[in-house]
């Protein structure tokens, strides 16, 4: 049996640059958008997407490593803060992500807390990927489907 799994699902364009995704599993849909003055902020645009993403893996990372030693870490709260900066070549990049998590419980309530500090960052799928980097294959076909960039 492999270890690879994947996933697909659909980006409908709207209007302008706001586009509908449409999920492969019973998950309603999200519409994200960009802001002004390409977009009208109708939803989140894709560096708010990957900021989510990278906090919400952690915090739920942490979770997972929390209760594997039977912790109760009550509610938590992130909040994330991406830095958007211009590289070399004076284009928009996700320059770092900041993220703070905060649990309710009081830390001497925790047990194996400093084992669970020092791994639950590696379980965390999506803040691996983009710090060690990853391939993204883009192609591009037109409206009879043929192939103009692969």
């Amino acid at each position: 049996m492999s270890d690879t799994q994947q996933f697909s699902f659909t980006l409908e364009q709207q209007e302008d640059y706001a586009f509908l995704i449409r999920f492969d599993q019973d998950i309603p849909p999200l519409l994200t958008d960009e802001p002004p003055p390409l977009g009208k902020d109708a939803g989140p645009n894709p560096s708010r997407l990957l900021a989510a993403s990278v906090a919400n893996c952690l915090s739920a990372s942490l979770l997972f490593a929390l209760r594997k030693f039977k912790n109760n870490p009550g509610p938590i709260v992130t909040v994330v803060t991406a830095h958007i900066e211009r590289n070399e070549a004076k284009r928009l990049r996700v320059g770092s992500v900041d993220v703070m998590i905060q649990v309710d419980a009081p830390a001497d309530s925790l047990e194996h807390l400093d084992r669970v500090l020092d791994q639950f960052e590696d379980f965390c799928v999506v803040t691996q990927s983009v710090r060690s980097g990853f391939p993204v294959h883009v192609s591009v076909r037109d409206g009879a489907g043929k192939l103009l960039k692969s």
